[in-house]
């Protein structure tokens, strides 16, 4: 019953910044709202499913966080075999980690020097649920997907992000069909960091591309 369009606030494990971008509250007016109501009535109606089990289903994933996007992107960090089989199918190499991820493409696309991406669906809210919860509102407010595409830097500003001029900014527009993550890059300093302390590093919006992963204010990897 989980599906890319839920409308329940996600809960941020990852402290992850807030922004002045205001969610757009509405009733149900698009042709896939008013068939997921119709259709979850009609499964309650027949005893397919309870009431309780779809509540219980949607409070499940609100508890998600992006935990799993987190170890799959250290994985990608430490392991450079499995970092080339996450950039060639996101789908079966997230599998390896036991992260299911099935009926949309996973794309994973690593920021570097000279790129930076961001990600945002212009259209509505698709988004990489399984490794990363329920978007933040944000994430779904109309200005965020107007403003995202026309001028990302800015938007990236108002996110505490400044990528120099030097680097290359890049927009992602997920659909319906196509989910992206985004592999940022690995912040100096963590040589000696274990695949467990570095995903404690790895931020749900690193992996929108609205932020960068990097070390803590004041913390430095252990020696």
């Amino acid at each position: 019953m989980s599906h890319d369009h839920d409308h329940a606030q996600g809960h941020d494990h990852h402290h992850d910044h807030d922004t002045t971008f205001q969610p757009d509250i509405s009733e149900p007016e698009k042709e896939w709202e008013l068939t997921e109501i119709a259709i979850r009535e009609l499964l309650i109606e027949k005893g397919v499913i309870t009431a309780r089990e779809v509540s219980d289903m949607v409070e499940a994933w609100e508890r998600k966080g992006p935990e799993d996007g987190a170890r799959v992107v250290a994985r990608a960090w430490v392991d450079p075999a499995f970092k080339a089989r996450l950039l060639d199918d996101g789908n079966a190499a997230v599998a390896e980690m036991g992260c299911v991820f099935e009926g949309t493409k996973l794309v994973v696309i690593e920021n570097s020097d000279d790129v930076h991406h961001m990600v945002v669906c212009t259209l509505c809210s698709c988004y990489p649920r399984p490794l990363l919860g329920i978007p933040p509102l944000w994430y779904k407010s109309r200005e965020y997907r107007s403003r995202a595409v026309r001028e990302p830097r800015a938007v990236l500003h108002e996110f505490g992000t400044e990528i120099s001029q030097d680097r290359e900014v890049r927009v992602l527009d997920s659909t319906a069909d196509c989910r992206y993550l985004i592999l940022p890059r690995r912040p100096a300093g963590t040589d000696n960091m274990s695949e467990a302390e570095l995903a404690e590093l790895v931020t749900r919006d690193s992996m929108i591309g609205t932020a960068e992963a990097r070390m803590p204010t004041g913390d430095r990897a252990p020696s």
